[in-house]
């Protein structure tokens, strides 16, 4: 499959700017932002949109859920077509879909509406996605590739750290109906900025490859082994600390949005730490960032009785997941760049996979044995993901 052609005005601006970071990589920045936004806001007004929708939080989980399905599959069947239709078009495409759906969630009348809207989200984001991480290495300046791909994944956490907090606080002053309108202005104001931009791709003239036929690359399953097990530890873990701090430390609830901070914290400062990255050889290292998160749910399990430890663990988690996310990108990036946008669909469909079956197995885990197991079985999957990037 031939690389999309790009038109003068898609040359990255880099050329132009002295290999500096191009303004395009901060709206791909913000487009992450949404879309985290949209994906962390609903737990935290769960409460609200059941006493409004009369349903319980559990059905209104059921949304939440509606989102990762309709982002797996739509990672998995429809962001193949970016390889033939151009990254930015479908990314403007998905952003008009993710609005409307949006201003749906906002209006919703009862609750099979919302879940519905959040299903259609969840299928806008499914391309939006692989599309940006798509751009993102299509921009960035020569030698810059994982500090550029660093800078967009900071998108997350603007989302984690303002998302959650302020989601809370506008449905307490306002209404949850609110936190989505805002998330839908959000969401039209990035489509305008797109559609505005002056990106444009030149179709490739080839049909679409096979939903599973770029997994016939060489060294793709390792990558995407790694990357499933790399995304259920997290999850696993990630979905129940907020129970331990309650259950086992006896902590308020506003204990796991101070955990919750710090990590986002962690995250988004080892932007600082791309570029030494980079110049150390990023696609040599992904291992060995694997490797550190292991230790740091091993640390995890010894710490679990201090909340101060736990806190900061959550800091070098962060930082940690950054880095190790960032150079997986990086890696499936530069695998194959003709089948960009279907490799950058698998691993979205393998992230949600594997947050749903994170959550899932961990469950009985942490039910039976605590944090402190669940962190060894994190540390276990995290090793078991070193081991297939090595490869």
């Amino acid at each position: 499959m031939s690389k999309i052609n790009q038109t003068p005005i898609e040359e990255p601006l880099a050329l132009a700017l002295d290999g500096r970071i191009p303004p395009a990589v901060f709206l791909l920045t913000g487009c992450v932002a949404v879309i985290g936004c949209n994906s962390l806001v609903l737990s935290p007004i769960a409460p609200e949109v059941s006493r409004s929708l009369d349903a319980s939080v559990q059905g209104v989980m059921i949304a939440s859920a509606a989102f990762g399905l309709g982002t797996a599959g739509s990672a998995l069947f429809l962001a193949r077509h970016i390889d033939r239709l151009g990254a930015w078009r479908m990314l403007r495409l998905a952003f008009a879909a993710l609005a409307a759906a949006l201003g749906v969630s906002a209006l919703a009348p009862v609750l099979a509406v919302l879940v519905a809207a959040q299903l259609v989200a969840g299928l806008a984001a499914g391309v939006a996605l692989p599309a940006i991480y798509t751009n993102a290495a299509t921009v960035a300046p020569a030698g810059r590739e994982t500090e550029t791909v660093g800078i967009v994944l900071t998108g997350w956490t603007l989302s984690l750290v303002a998302g959650v907090s302020l989601s809370a606080v506008l449905a307490d002053i306002l209404h949850w109906r609110a936190v989505f309108t805002l998330v839908c202005l959000l969401a039209v104001g990035a489509f305008l900025i797109l559609a505005l931009n002056g990106r444009r791709d030149t179709p490739s003239g080839e049909p679409a490859m096979a939903p599973l036929a770029a997994l016939r690359t060489p060294g793709l399953l390792p990558l995407l082994l790694a990357c499933g097990a790399f995304m259920a530890s997290f999850y696993g873990v990630y979905g129940y600390i907020g129970a331990h701090l309650a259950g086992a430390l006896g902590k308020p609830v506003s204990a796991n949005g101070l955990l919750t901070l710090v990590y986002g914290l962690g995250f988004g400062g080892a932007v600082l730490l791309d570029r030494p990255v980079q110049r150390l050889g990023a696609h040599n290292l992904l291992p060995f960032a694997f490797a550190f998160v292991a230790a740091i749910y091993l640390f995890m399990m010894w710490g679990a009785h201090s909340f101060g430890i736990l806190l900061a663990v959550a800091f070098v988690w962060g930082l940690a997941n950054h880095l190790g996310l960032n150079m997986l990108i990086v890696r499936l990036s530069g695998i194959a760049p003709a089948r960009r946008g279907a490799i950058m669909g698998l691993n979205s469909a393998t992230t949600y996979i594997a947050a749903f079956a994170g959550t899932l197995g961990f469950g009985p885990v942490y039910a039976g044995f605590g944090l402190p197991a669940a962190a060894a079985m994190a540390a276990l999957l995290t090793l078991v993901a070193a081991l297939s990037a090595a490869r």
